[in-house]
């Protein structure tokens, strides 16, 4: 198989583009030539809108300009179903996700959709009804779940980077198990909203990428809340170097590995080069940590599973696979004291875990304690897949956050992988020591200054008169949407054209392009902005409401209305202008 560009990762594509020796639309087409492994996608873009795409980027010095990625079919992209691996479920949002919006607007390229465990149920790769997952290591090795498409579709080279989620270890798991990075972050760093729920209140979006750097990259793209989402928070906390972090280590004779030496042997020789990039090294006890994961599965968190697709599952039971079923049912067997009795005990759990990080800045643990083959899973599909998620499952409910690295071979050939962890907001911390673990140079964080939304209707839309203004002000195009049918667009004696809200029915939806401005430059915008316009708030057909470019309405009577044109783009190439 011919290497892809997307191998060599985020940071040697952008290279490539500066040199001139690659473009997007090169890229696009080894996208579109690649060979594709089974059962790795649901939905993929077509060639057409993948060439198109790449053709309609124009600003170079975007963070992942002409970038190829993939998004787990759990979280939303406009126009293309969400089924969650499960048909009778799929409905097709008008709307992305938040965190697929950020990186669109940050000129990333779409490829597609990726299978996964079921309603991201289960840490195998093998419980979709569009096929198990291989590990690109062959030899019938499990893809590790519940995104196991996305970590397939980096590690063979198919896009730079993916986003899969993670409530249980199912951005971590797929990661060892296929040799690459996986980043779960904090809890709520990256919005949820636009993600199917598994556990919403523990549910994560996570990061697969080949490089510690490129992770590192896309976090600080997708990073940060989303007014429409409750369960999202904001970054704090400051990063550590490698040299001053105090490293945590367990024991392997307290650790449980199922019989796999060359997994234990790995362990060592993985905290013995972190050792040596770190400040201090203590043993620590995890048996905290790994109680509290106990409570994620055997616990009444599983009734949360059930909380949101109850409904569902009452008029679709057939439709979803029997084991997927069964897990999802478990639910009903917790009781509301059942629930109130695992939150105690929780409680002490993460004051235990407290102060442990007291003691250390980074724990290190084994990812996974072994691996399996796809026919070990179907021998003991429950079993084996608790066996998996041991060293991952209490991370979201301890409120930690996590970066897995890979960790060599084991002498049976099978794939080797260490979890840094830390606490919350620590991510700077432990992509840092990533990166020194791996050999790489360390990341470089660029903070993004926060921004706000803007609609434009006319002279500022892309390749108008003002569009450079918004440029120079650090705008970037984000998408482009249409108003609810509730305006008329006037063309003013001015030629300025002019949005007026008027009653429902009464209007047209408008096309506008929404742009989004550094904070700090909107005061540098309204001081341009002169009367009869103003800014103010819009509805967009897609439900939003964001700032942007109105009229007041005495200015239309001296004007040429211009609404059935749908837009002012429009209303020029029919005046042939």
């Amino acid at each position: 198989m011919t290497a892809l560009a997307t191998q060599t990762g985020i940071a040697a594509l952008r290279d490539a583009y500066r040199a001139g020796t690659l473009t997007p639309g090169d890229v696009a087409e080894q996208v579109i030539a690649a060979p594709s492994a089974p059962g790795v996608w649901i939905t993929r873009v077509s060639p057409e809108a993948l060439r198109a795409r790449a053709a309609e980027l124009e600003d170079p010095s975007l963070p992942l300009y002409g970038i190829p990625f993939a998004v787990k079919d759990n979280i939303d992209v406009a126009g293309m179903p969400t089924t969650a691996a499960c048909p009778a479920y799929a409905y097709t949002p008008a709307r992305s996700a938040p965190v697929v919006e950020k990186l669109l607007a940050a000129g990333a390229m779409l490829v597609g959709k990726t299978n996964l465990d079921q309603f991201a149920t289960g840490l195998t790769g093998s419980r979709s009804p569009y096929g198990a997952v291989e590990s690109v290591f062959g030899g019938g090795l499990i893809a590790g779940g519940s995104s196991s498409g996305s970590a397939v579709a980096v590690a063979a080279g198919v896009v730079a980077f993916s986003l899969g989620t993670d409530t249980a270890g199912s951005g971590r798991v797929p990661a060892a198990l296929n040799g690459i990075v996986g980043l779960k972050p904090t809890r709520g760093l990256l919005s949820t909203a636009g993600v199917v729920p598994a556990c919403r209140s523990l549910d994560c979006v996570s990061i697969f990428t080949l490089d510690v750097a490129d992770a590192s990259t896309v976090l600080d793209v997708a990073r940060g809340p989303a007014a429409e989402d409750p369960w999202s928070r904001a970054a704090s906390g400051e990063s550590l170097p490698p040299a001053a972090v105090r490293l945590g280590v367990a024991r392997p004779d307290v650790l449980e590995f199922d019989g796999d030496h060359g997994q234990a042997e790995r362990y060592v020789a993985g905290c013995l080069t972190a050792a040596r990039l770190t400040s201090a090294v203590t043993q620590v006890d995890p048996a905290p940590l790994l109680e509290a994961g106990d409570l994620l599965y055997q616990g009444p968190w599983v009734a949360e599973r059930l909380a949101d697709l109850e409904d569902f599952l009452a008029g679709h039971a057939d439709s979803v696979l029997p084991l997927t079923l069964g897990i999802l049912r478990g639910g009903h067997r917790f009781s509301a004291v059942d629930t109130f009795r695992a939150q105690h005990r929780l409680q002490e759990l993460k004051a235990a875990a407290a102060r442990l990080f007291t003691e250390v800045d980074v724990l290190a643990l084994p990812t996974v304690p072994t691996t399996f083959t796809l026919d070990e899973i179907t021998e003991e599909p429950l079993r084996r897949n608790l066996i998996l998620g041991r060293y991952t499952q209490f991370a979201n409910l301890l409120d930690l956050a996590v970066v897995t690295v890979p960790n060599g071979m084991t002498p049976e050939g099978r794939p080797a992988s260490l979890s840094l962890i830390g606490p919350a907001f620590t991510e700077g911390t432990l992509l840092g020591l990533a990166a020194a673990f791996k050999g790489e140079a360390a990341p470089v964080h660029h903070a993004q200054p926060p921004t706000v939304e803007l609609a434009v209707v006319g002279h500022h839309l892309r390749g108008e008169s003002r569009n450079a203004e918004l440029v120079a002000l650090g705008g970037r195009f984000a998408r482009t949407t249409r108003t609810e049918a509730c305006y008329r667009l006037y063309r003013l004696p001015t030629g300025v054209p002019g949005l007026v809200r008027v009653g429902a029915g009464q209007g047209a939806q408008i096309e506008v392009e929404i742009w989004r401005l550094p904070s700090s430059a909107v005061g540098a915008l309204l001081s341009s902005v002169k009367e009869p316009l103003s800014i103010g708030y819009l509805s967009t057909v897609d439900g939003q409401i964001v700032q942007g470019f109105l009229c007041e309405a005495y200015a239309a009577g001296a004007a040429q209305d211009i609404t059935a044109s749908g837009g002012f783009r429009a209303h020029r190439q029919e005046e042939g202008q």
